[in-house]
């Protein structure tokens, strides 16, 4: 059906396309046993203390008001993160904002956070109580004059609800917003979030989503911070401002985030990284270039617990998640892994 409708989906405006998706995903067509495989069990695993069904989880910026992460979940996501959530609503960047790079089965972006704002997506999560393991992505408002503080704030409001709060500190979009990398702009951030952790009754892993352009010493500066103040899991990575030099598409030049198959090999070697030096004791959810079980495998071999995708699911619709856990099964079985954990960091060398 996706191959069928794709060249009209293609030639709308990658923003239309995208807000008639998730106006098609509210209709709650199809049943979600469409979406099964057999043998899924192999791919059962624990994320953040819950049990899902399977890693394979989308990634933030498809769902970023929280519509329909329950209408996601029925599709064969075995977790589902939202947003990037910021505390008063906002526009994002000027249109146009988003680019489709066909040629590289890429797109970039410069959508700038745009979203209902905190308030109204609380309220929308406590009313519709997520089906699954639900993760709330926060950044800071465009014109805000104190970013750690917009941090802060969506910390507090998301406390009570979902079951991860993802801070994102590496959009490329938001002007400063990188400048968190530094360690003494993030060791602030962390511990004013740790004296939240210890003032609340929830329990809430707190996860940090990293650039993907990033050098050793930065790496290894997250890598200790992270360890210090107890941070939950690191999601590896977000889109790119850099790469550009191979890419074959006219719209190459645009300004933002590059995301999709270009960097695939370097959000993979960032996992690899950063697992050596974690050494297992936090994990890593792998984004990058994911469109095929094999790229998701290869993700996890690196060290990843669990993968997230997004630009492949635009390029090959909603079923690829099914293709991919049918992928990850043949792929286990071939190898004579007994679970999908045993296969985490397996090829991390």
């Amino acid at each position: 059906m996706f191959s069928f409708l794709r060249p009209f989906i293609f030639n709308l405006d990658p923003e239309k396309a995208h807000d008639l998706a998730i106006k098609s995903l509210k209709y709650n067509i199809l049943p979600e046993s469409l979406f099964s495989v057999k043998d899924e069990e192999i791919l059962n695993t624990k994320l953040f203390g819950k049990k899902i069904q399977n890693p394979i989880g989308l990634a933030a910026g498809f769902d970023k008001s929280a519509e329909v992460y329950n209408e996601i979940f029925k599709i064969g996501f075995g977790f589902v993160e939202v947003g990037t959530v910021t505390p008063k609503k906002q526009y994002g960047n000027e249109k146009p904002r988003v680019f489709r790079l066909e040629k590289d089965q890429a797109l970039i972006n410069r959508l700038g956070f745009n979203n209902d704002g905190s308030e109204i997506i609380k309220k929308r999560i406590e009313y519709n109580t997520p089906n699954g393991l639900l993760g709330i992505n926060i950044g800071p408002n465009k014109d805000t004059d104190d970013m750690l503080n917009d941090f802060l704030l969506c910390a507090k409001i998301f406390f009570p609800i979902g079951d991860y709060i993802t801070m994102n500190i590496s959009s490329p979009n938001t002007e400063g917003l990188r400048s968190f990398h530094n360690k003494e702009n993030l060791e602030k951030l962390l511990l004013k979030i740790n004296e939240i952790r210890e003032k609340s009754n929830f329990k809430k892993s707190f996860l940090l989503k990293i650039s993907p352009d990033l050098d050793d010493q930065s790496i290894n500066n997250i890598v200790d911070l992270s360890l210090k103040t107890n941070i939950n899991g690191i999601i590896l990575t977000n889109t790119s401002d850099k790469n550009r030099d191979k890419l074959q598409d006219s719209k190459k030049s645009e300004k933002g985030g590059l995301s999709g198959q270009p960097i695939k090999d370097l959000s993979t070697k960032m996992i690899k990284k950063f697992y050596r030096k974690l050494n297992g004791k936090i994990p890593i959810i792998g984004v990058g270039g994911i469109d095929s079980g094999e790229a998701a495998f290869e993700k996890i071999t690196a060290g990843a617990s669990a993968i997230q995708l997004y630009t492949g699911m635009i390029y090959k619709g909603p079923m690829i998640v099914k293709e991919i856990k049918k992928d990850l099964i043949q792929k286990l079985n071939e190898k004579g892994f007994k679970n999908i954990t045993e296969a985490v960091g397996s090829n991390s060398n």
